[in-house]
C-alpha cells in the first residue's frame, strides 16, 4: 500500500539503512517536477504578471511629453521679436503680447501654469519627485515581498497605488499638488517592476526562467513605446488626458492580477505556508503529473523541508540578512553600484532628448525602438552569455558613445551616437537584473533585485539635474552619463559568474555551492 503511493515525479529516495536517513530532492527539483513541460498556464500567469512592465514604463517616461515645453512663435506684426529667431530669443525676455504657444496651453503643465520664466529646478522637479519617491518607497515597501505580503499581494499593491495617484494627478491644480502626486505615484511604482521580475520567473521552471524575465523588458519597451503614440494622438489637447488613459487601464490590470495570478509557491514554502504551496503547485502544475500530486508527495516534502525555516520574522529581515554575512554584502554592494552607473544613463538619455535639435515625438519613438533589438538580443543569448563580460562591455561602449555626444557636432553622426549608448544601456538593464536574481537566494531575492532597481532607479533621479545643467555645457549630461557608467561597471568585477548555476533558496545552499565552486576550481 505504501508502495503504490510512492510519487513517480521524485527522484528515488535513497535510504542510508545504517544511520536510517532519507535524502529528499532539492525545492528547485521539486517544483521542476510538479510543473513539468511549459504550458498554457505557465504563459499566462507569466505573461500576464510581466504586463506590469507596460504600465511601469509609462508612468516613468510620461513626464517627457507631460513636461515638456511647448513650441512657441511671435505674435504678427510685432517688432520686438521676430520668428526667425526662435530658437535663440528667450520668451522671458519678450512683453506677453508679443508671442503666443503654437498649441492651447493646457498641452503642457509648461504652458499652462507658466513655467517656462521659473528655471531648470523647478520645470526637473516632477520629474525627480517621481523618482525619489521610487527611491523612497522602494526601500520603504523592498522587503514586504520577502517577509509578510509576499510577491503577488506586492505586485496587487504597488500597481493599484502607483495607478490611483496617477489618476489624481490628473486634477492637480498646480505644480506643488503635481510634485506631491508625482512623488507618491513613484513610491507605488518603486516595487512594481521588481515583484512582477521576480514573481514571473519563480512561476515556471529552470529551463525559461531566463526567457520569461526578458519578456518584463519587452513589454516595458511597448509600454515606452506607446507614449509617442498617447501623445500624438492628442496633440493639442490637455497634458491630463495623458495620465487619464494610461492610469485607467492600470487600475483594472491590478485588480485582474488579484483574482487571476497565484503567488509563488518558492515564497509560500520558504514562509512555512505548506497548504497553500500545495495548492498552488497543483494549480500550475502540467495536467499530466497533478493527479500524481497526492497528500503522501506533499507529506514527504513536509520532511525534506523542515530545517527550511525562516531567519527572522520582522519586514526588515531581509535586508538583515543581506548585510550579515560578508559575501551577500560585498555582492549587494558592487551590483548597486553597477546598477547605479547604468540607471544614470538609461534614465537620463530620454529625459535628455528635448535637448537635441530633433522632432521630440521622433527620437522618444526611436529611442523607444532601440529596447526592442536590446531586449531581443538579451532574450536570445542570456543563455549564452557570461553575466560580468556582457555587462563591462555594454557600460564601456554605452560610456564612450555617451562621451562622442559631447565630442560630435554633426547631429546626424551625434543621434547616431545617442541611439547605440542607449541601446548598449539598455541590454546592460536587463542583463543586470538577471544577474542580480542568480545572485542572491529565493529568501533574500526580491529585496536584492529591489535594491539594485533603486540603485538604478537613484542614478536616474540625478539625471535630470543634470540635463538640466547639460543645456549650456553638453558635458555636464552627457559627458557626466559616460563617464560615470564606465567607471562604475568595473565594480563588476568584484562578483563571482552565474551563468549556468541552479538558483539556490536559502543562504547555506548558497554558502555550500560556492564553496564547492572554488573547490573545483
Amino acid at each position: 500500500m505504501a508502495d503504490s503511493d510512492q510519487n513517480p515525479l521524485l527522484p528515488p529516495l535513497l535510504d542510508v539503512e545504517s544511520e536510517h536517513e532519507f535524502y529528499y530532492p532539492s525545492l528547485d527539483s521539486t517544483i521542476e517536477h510538479c510543473i513539468g513541460d511549459f504550458g498554457w498556464t505557465h504563459i499566462f500567469q507569466a505573461t500576464l504578471v510581466s504586463f506590469a512592465w507596460f504600465f511601469d514604463a509609462q508612468q516613468t517616461f510620461i513626464s517627457v511629453f507631460t513636461d515638456a515645453e511647448p513650441k512657441w512663435s511671435c505674435t504678427d506684426n510685432n517688432p520686438s521679436c521676430s520668428n526667425n529667431n526662435n530658437n535663440v530669443i528667450n520668451t522671458c525676455q519678450l512683453s506677453g503680447d508679443a508671442w503666443s504657444w503654437d498649441y492651447p496651453a493646457s498641452t503642457s503643465i509648461i504652458s499652462e501654469w507658466s513655467l517656462q520664466c521659473s528655471g531648470s529646478i523647478i520645470t526637473g522637479l516632477p520629474a525627480s519627485s517621481f523618482l525619489f519617491g521610487c527611491l523612497v518607497g522602494g526601500f520603504a515597501l523592498a522587503t514586504l515581498a520577502d517577509s509578510s505580503l509576499g510577491r503577488k499581494n506586492m505586485l496587487v499593491l504597488s500597481s493599484l497605488v502607483m495607478a490611483l495617484t496617477g489618476v489624481m494627478t490628473a486634477a492637480s491644480t498646480n505644480i506643488w499638488m503635481y510634485v506631491a502626486l508625482r512623488f507618491f505615484s513613484g513610491f507605488g511604482r518603486a516595487t512594481v517592476g521588481t515583484c512582477a521580475l521576480v514573481l514571473s520567473t519563480e512561476l515556471v521552471g529552470k529551463k525559461w526562467r531566463e526567457k520569461m524575465g526578458i519578456i518584463g523588458f519587452v513589454w516595458f519597451t511597448l509600454g515606452f513605446l506607446s507614449l509617442p503614440a498617447i501623445a500624438f494622438s492628442l496633440k493639442g489637447y490637455s497634458w491630463r488626458l495623458m495620465y487619464i488613459w494610461t492610469c485607467v487601464p492600470s487600475v483594472f490590470y491590478s485588480l485582474s492580477v488579484f483574482f487571476l495570478i497565484r503567488e509563488s509557491p518558492r515564497w509560500l514554502y520558504i514562509k512555512g505556508r505548506k497548504e497553500e504551496f500545495a495548492e498552488t503547485l497543483r494549480s500550475i502544475a502540467a495536467p499530466t503529473n497533478r493527479s500524481s500530486l497526492t497528500q503522501s508527495f506533499f507529506g514527504r516534502c513536509t520532511e525534506w523541508g523542515d530545517e527550511q525555516k525562516p531567519e527572522e520574522t520582522d519586514i526588515f529581515s531581509a535586508v538583515k540578512i543581506l548585510l550579515k554575512r560578508r559575501w551577500s554584502r560585498r555582492r549587494l554592494v558592487a551590483v548597486t553600484v553597477v546598477g547605479f552607473g547604468i540607471g544614470m544613463i538609461y534614465y537620463g538619455m530620454p529625459l535628455g532628448l528635448g535637448n537635441l535639435s530633433f522632432d521630440l515625438y521622433l527620437s522618444v519613438t526611436l529611442n523607444a525602438l532601440s529596447e526592442f533589438p536590446a531586449s531581443f538580443l538579451t532574450f536570445v543569448l542570456i543563455g549564452k552569455l557570461d553575466r560580468k563580460g556582457s555587462i563591462l562591455g555594454l557600460s564601456l561602449l554605452s560610456g564612450m558613445c555617451s562621451v562622442g555626444c559631447v565630442v560630435v557636432t554633426w547631429q546626424v553622426t551625434q543621434i547616431a551616437l545617442e541611439l547605440v549608448s542607449f541601446f548598449s544601456a539598455c541590454t546592460a538593464f536587463d542583463v543586470v537584473l538577471i544577474y542580480t536574481l542568480e545572485l542572491f537566494p529565493t529568501c533574500v531575492r526580491n529585496s536584492a533585485v529591489s535594491m539594485v532597481r533603486q540603485a538604478l532607479v537613484f542614478g536616474g533621479a540625478l539625471s535630470p539635474v543634470l540635463v538640466a545643467a547639460g543645456r549650456k555645457n553638453r558635458f555636464l549630461s552627457y559627458g557626466v552619463f559616460g563617464v560615470g557608467v564606465s567607471v562604475c561597471a568595473l565594480f563588476v568585477g568584484l562578483l563571482p559568474e552565474t551563468r549556468g548555476r541552479v538558483l539556490c533558496d536559502t543562504l547555506e545552499e548558497e554558502e555550500r555551492k560556492d564553496a564547492a565552486f572554488s573547490g573545483a576550481h
